[in-house]
Order: structure tokens, then sequence, then C-alpha cells
């Protein structure tokens, strides 16, 4: 099944050009945390074989404050190669390849150490940080609008 173009972001690996994508929405059991932060990746031109990256980590919209990390094109391009040399082909159809990174080969695949997220009720906290370290307000409106 192919993936759709909508959404997704193009990324050069060796020679090739995949196509690869977050899931827009939280599906049913990512959104409570429950279930990782999941990415797919094909193949731009002849798409063949999915590749279904699973992270040690929860979704960045999850209602249950669980920590995160940014899916960057330099996760995307590791996990890619990873994938090929566990047998991953991406040409041939067939059913989806799935790659489950654990917690300590996050820091490899990234080239340094994960930087975690944690999400908060107005933006993103990095991990070990405090309240000082979100977006501030420009302005607050009160509801009574005479004052």
């Amino acid at each position: 099944m192919a993936m759709p173009e909508k959404g997704s972001r193009l990324i050069t690996v060796g020679d090739a050009v995949y196509r690869w994508r977050v899931r827009r929405k939280p599906g049913r059991r990512q959104g409570d945390g429950w279930t990782p932060l999941r990415f797919t990746v094909e193949r731009a031109e002849e798409p063949g074989s999915v590749l279904v990256v699973t992270l040690p980590c929860a979704r960045p919209d999850n209602w249950r404050g669980e920590r995160t990390v940014a899916v960057r094109p330099i996760l995307v391009g590791a996990c890619v190669r990873r994938a090929v040399e566990r047998g991953w082909r991406p040409g041939r159809s067939g059913p989806a390849f799935v790659l489950d990174v654990a917690e300590d080969e996050l820091a490899g695949l990234l080239g340094e150490p994960p930087r975690y997220l944690v999400p908060f009720l107005w933006g993103m906290i990095p991990e070990g940080g405090g309240i000082g370290d979100l977006p501030r307000c420009t302005q607050i409106w009160s509801r009574d609008r005479s004052s």
C-alpha cells in the first residue's frame, strides 16, 4: 500500500530518494501515550515495501505529557540505512518492514544524545528544563473586556 504524498517530505539517502511522514493525527492509542511514535518511509519513485519505524517515545501531541523527540531528517536517514542493513528491500513490493529503535540505539542513529521534549499545556519543555523554557505569551486578554 502506497503512502499518501500529502504531508510527506523527501530525503535522499545514498543514491535513492525517499518519502517519509509522521501521521498527522494520532492513532487511537497513540494520543494517550500507550503506543510509541512511528513514522513511515518509502521510495519516492517506484515505491515498493514501506518501512515503519517505531521510536522509544510518545508522539509530541500525546495527552499524558510523556517525553518525545523531534523526528528530524538525520534520524530518518539513519533509520533507512539501518533498515537496509537489516534486510529491507525498498524497491520490491511486499509487506511493510518494521524497524523498532531501542532507547540505547537512538543516540547512535542521531549522532548525539537525544534531546527529549516534554509536552506542556502551552508548548514543549526540554527534558530537565523548567517553566522558564516555555515560549512567553505576548498578551493575555481578560474575559471582562471593560477593564
